[in-house]
Formats: C-alpha cells, sequence, structure tokens
C-alpha cells in the first residue's frame, strides 16, 4: 500500500459517490423527455436536475479523480514520498465543502442556471462560492504536482521525468491556464451581480470568458485516459510503449492546441467577427494532432505486445491482444467511442456545419460519447488497476469488471447515437418535455425510447461499477503480495530533449497563442461599450 492510500482513496470515492448520485439524475432527466410519464416531472425540476447533474459529472467527478489519480501518479511513477501531504489534504477539504455548497444551492432551488452559468441568468451567490473552493482545491494539487516534479528533476539532473508524470504536471499546467478565464469571470463579473452589487452585466463578455475554459477543459478531464493509453495499456498488454518521444509530443500539444480554441463555441454569437472564429477553426483543427499521434502510438504498441504474444498476419495480434485484462478492453472500447465522438467534433469545429447542429441534440451526443463514453470508462479501467495498490486487496472477479466495461460502452452508444440522429433532425436540446401527439415530432418516440434503454444499462454499469470497487475493500488481503505498479518502457526513447522534459518554452507559447486568440474578443468590450443586459436570480421565493 501507498503511503498516502488514505488520501488518494478520499478523493476517489468522493468522485465516485458523485457520480452515482449524478447517473440516477440523468436517468430521470432522459425519462421525463422521453414518451413515458416520469415521476416529478416539470421543467423545474428538470432543469434543477440537469444543473446538479452536468456540475457533479463536469467539477466533482473529474476534479477529484484526476487530483487523487495525480497524487497516485506522483508517488509510483517517481518513486517517492508525496511533498506536503497536509496542504494537499487542505485541498480536499476545500473542494468538499465547495462541492456541499454547490449541492445545497442547487437543491435549495436557488442554482437552477445548468453547468455552464450563463448570465444574466444568475444563481445564488454561494453556488458560485462553492466552485470557486473547488478551483482553488484544484490548485492547490497543481502546484503540488509542479512541486514534485521540480523536487525529482533536481535530484536526479539530466534524466527524463517519467512520462506518467510528464503528463500529469502538463494537466496541472493546463489547468492552471485553463481556469483563468472562468476564474476572472466569477470573481469579477458573476459573484459581484449575485450578490447585487451590479444590476446588469455584459453577457457577450461572461461568455467570451468561460469560452476560454470551455474547451481547454475537455482536455483536463481527458489526459489521464491518455496517461493510461500511454503508460498503463502497453505494459498490462505484455508489450512496450512505441515512442516515449511521441507521448510527450501528444500532451504539450494538448497544452498547446486545446487552449487557444474555446471561441469556436461561440460561432453562432454575434459579438465576435468572423475572422477571429476562423482563426478559432483553424486552431480547432490543430487538436485533433494530439489524437492522431496518440491512436498512431498506441495502437503500435498494442501491435509490438500482439506480436509478442504470438499473433500473426495482418491483424492477428488484435486477437492475441489479453482483452481479458479490463484495461486493455477498455482501451478498445474506448477507442472505439472516440472514433464517433471525434467525427462528431470535426462537425462542431466547422463554422458553417456547426450552424445546422448548434442548438440540436447531436452538441449533447457528442460530449456524451466524449465525456461519457472515452473518458470515463478509462476512469473506470483505472480504478481497476490502481485499487489493488490502495488496498493491498486484489480483484475478487475480473469477469464483473469486464462485464460493467461493456455495459458502459453499450449503454453510451444506445443513448447517444439517437441523439445525433434526432440532432441531425433538428431536436432541440435544453428542453424539459415534448409533446410526442404533435404530428411533426411523432416519429421521435422510438428513438426517444432507445436512448432510455440506454440510460437504464448505464445507471446498472455505474452501480456495477460501484459494487467491483466496493469489493475490494470487502476481500481478505492476498496470500501474495500486491505486484508495485509499473509503468510502460518506451522502444524507441533515446534522449529526452529538454523542451519535452519540462514546460517553460510551452508556456510562452500559450501566452502568445492566448494573446492572439483572446485579447481582441476579451478587449473589444472595454473599447467599445456594449449593449447590458438586466441580471435576472435564480430564485424560488421571488
Amino acid at each position: 500500500m501507498l503511503r498516502n492510500s488514505r488520501l488518494i482513496l478520499a478523493h476517489l470515492w468522493l468522485a465516485f459517490a458523485a457520480f452515482g448520485a449524478a447517473i440516477v439524475l440523468g436517468l430521470w432527466q432522459m425519462w421525463v423527455r422521453s414518451p413515458f410519464a416520469a415521476p416529478l416531472a416539470s421543467s423545474e425540476n428538470y432543469f434543477m436536475s440537469v444543473t446538479a447533474h452536468g456540475s457533479a459529472m463536469g467539477y466533482v467527478l473529474t476534479t477529484f479523480f484526476i487530483m487523487g489519480f495525480g497524487y497516485f501518479v506522483a508517488e509510483t511513477a517517481l518513486s517517492r514520498p508525496l511533498p506536503f501531504p497536509r496542504l494537499a489534504w487542505t485541498g480536499f477539504t476545500l473542494g468538499i465543502v465547495g462541492a456541499l455548497l454547490v449541492v445545497a444551492t442547487v437543491f435549495s432551488g436557488r442554482a437552477t442556471v445548468l453547468f455552464t452559468f450563463y448570465p444574466p441568468l444568475t444563481a445564488t451567490p454561494w453556488f458560485y462560492v462553492g466552485l470557486v473552493m473547488v478551483v482553488v482545491g484544484s490548485w492547490i494539487w497543481c502546484a503540488l504536482m509542479l512541486v514534485a516534479m521540480a523536487g525529482w528533476k533536481r535530484d536526479n539532473p539530466g534524466q527524463a521525468v517519467p512520462l506518467a508524470m510528464f503528463a500529469t504536471t502538463a494537466n496541472a499546467v493546463l489547468w492552471l491556464w485553463t481556469t483563468v478565464g472562468v476564474a476572472a469571470e466569477l470573481l469579477f463579473i458573476v459573484i459581484p451581480a449575485a450578490f447585487g452589487w451590479t444590476q446588469a452585466v455584459d453577457v457577450g463578455l461572461t461568455r467570451t470568458l468561460f469560452s476560454w475554459t470551455l474547451h481547454a477543459i475537455v482536455y483536463f478531464w481527458l489526459i489521464p485516459a491518455y496517461i493510461a493509453f500511454y503508460t498503463m495499456a502497453p505494459q498490462l498488454a505484455g508489450g512496450r510503449l512505441y515512442s516515449d518521444l511521441m507521448a510527450r509530443i501528444s500532451f504539450v500539444a494538448f497544452l498547446i492546441y486545446g487552449l487557444p480554441v474555446g471561441l469556436h463555441h461561440l460561432f453562432m454569437d454575434p459579438e465576435h467577427a468572423t475572422g477571429f472564429k476562423s482563426v478559432q477553426m483553424v486552431l480547432t483543427v490543430l487538436v485533433a494532432v494530439p489524437t492522431l499521434l496518440t491512436v498512431f502510438t498506441v495502437c503500435a504498441s498494442m501491435e509490438i505486445a500482439g506480436r509478442l504474444r504470438g499473433g500473426r498476419g495482418l491483424l492477428g495480434w488484435v486477437a492475441a491482444l489479453p482483452w481479458k485484462q479490463p484495461l486493455v478492453l477498455a482501451t478498445g472500447l474506448s477507442f472505439f467511442m472516440l472514433w464517433f465522438g471525434g467525427f462528431g467534433g470535426l462537425i462542431n469545429m466547422s463554422y458553417g456545419m456547426n450552424a445546422m447542429v448548434h442548438n440540436t441534440s447531436w452538441v449533447t451526443a457528442h460530449f456524451h460519447m466524449i465525456f461519457g463514453g472515452s473518458v470515463v470508462i478509462m476512469y473506470f479501467a483505472i480504478s481497476y488497476e490502481i485499487w489493488p495498490r490502495l488496498t493491498g486487496r486484489m480483484a475478487p472477479s475480473l469477469g464483473l469488471q469486464r462485464a460493467q466495461l461493456w455495459s458502459w460502452a453499450v449503454g453510451m452508444m444506445t443513448l447517444s447515437l439517437p441523439w445525433h440522429w434526432l440532432g441531425l433532425k433538428g431536436q432541440w436540446r435544453r428542453v424539459a418535455q415534448f409533446d410526442y401527439t404533435d404530428p411533426a415530432i411523432s416519429w421521435w418516440t422510438p428513438w426517444m425510447a432507445m436512448s432510455l434503454v440506454g440510460g437504464i444499462l448505464l445507471v446498472g454499469s455505474a452501480f456495477l461499477f460501484l459494487w467491483n470497487l466496493a469489493s475490494f475493500h470487502r476481500a481478505g488481503r492476498s496470500a501474495e503480495a500486491v505486484p508495485p505498479m509499473n509503468f510502460a518502457v518506451a522502444l524507441h526513447s533515446g534522449g529526452t530533449p529538454a523542451a519535452l522534459n519540462g514546460f517553460r518554452i510551452w508556456n510562452i507559447l500559450v501566452l502568445v497563442l492566448m494573446v492572439a486568440a483572446y485579447a481582441f474578443p476579451i478587449a473589444q468590450s472595454f473599447i467599445v461599450k456594449p449593449p447590458y443586459a438586466v441580471v435576472h436570480r435564480v430564485d424560488r421565493t421571488n
């Protein structure tokens, strides 16, 4: 067991507790939108549930999982104690208090603003204060990752930082940049408006600042999955990582390409010129680069493993892979869903095609396929792999783990593919209920019923996942020692350039790109006085 197992488990169990509650809310939301009568169905309850579901999944599950996994990587990849564990507990405490504030305000009916919380609709200020506390707790994690990597480099001069830690620190750097936009929006505009200190807000400016965060946060969620792709899956498959250098380039590319692209979420907003939107569209295309590098490198790594296991012929290595290993299986399923989700992303980033699908269920489907599909399934598999090292107990049943991963993948495809189709046919999103007696939309009925079946599968899979994790704690200690965590060794490593062993030069490049992408779109709100919108506060008592 690791020295800080309790710290890591506290983060992970909080993440998955939020996940368990949110998945039930998600099923109820689908039930409300389906052709079947749902209990407690009302627009007010629906949007309250959507706010809670989105906040729990997008902020609590992800942030606490990534923090816990980061602490695990820092101890195992660097083979040294985590620096300042008491400070890590402080960050956890800030985060959990903030998360409880968010939950309390949402279910009090005073924060029904969805997880994007676009003004002029404004929640109680304590909802935003809770979010800020979660972010501040995560900043402590970022600082600790930077300190851990710097300490290792100081004690190991001239050596390459282990890839898993390099990638984790890249995610910490990305998150520090990512949260600047939403922090500025909350601290200087939204929270003052929520407290009543200002009566009107520049909606265009708030949306622009939020767009700074809105897309880059996806890569914050995604990087742990990519860490598993590069450093865990090849090892468990019995092979080697094809190229350490290409892996490092991929993580740096997420940093420099993933940040200055959020404005593509505002293609339909009138405040910004077409030229700036076109620049962001081009930058968004470049985000495909690290994904394509990853697909090539990880597939090459798995082919090495398959060949070593006796695979012959063009694709014989695929069948030779140890698909009984949950993380290997999850990697294959994640890649399959990434294909669908990535294709949807190409549609969304294209200015003309975005106009057709922008406010439809297509966007909801794309988001769920990428996040709920490709990302979250890897969170499950990572947890299955690290739980023995945290508890000192081996998995009681790999079969149940595989069943859970398959049911999640099938459920996510069944859920989201009908949304893709209905979105192309114009089904609008952010609507609580549909009138299926209307002949114009009555044909949606079987598609929405199919999607509801997918949601039921997902809830069953989610609770099987929680059961599987709890089984580790119920199992007796293994007679044999739990093997240490080993990360994949690269087949092609060579010398690691200094630029790919730190982040100084990349931070400078990110600064240049962010200035190019956002300086004028933000400055124009101060140069040309825009129209302001009167704040509308959400409060059941009004």
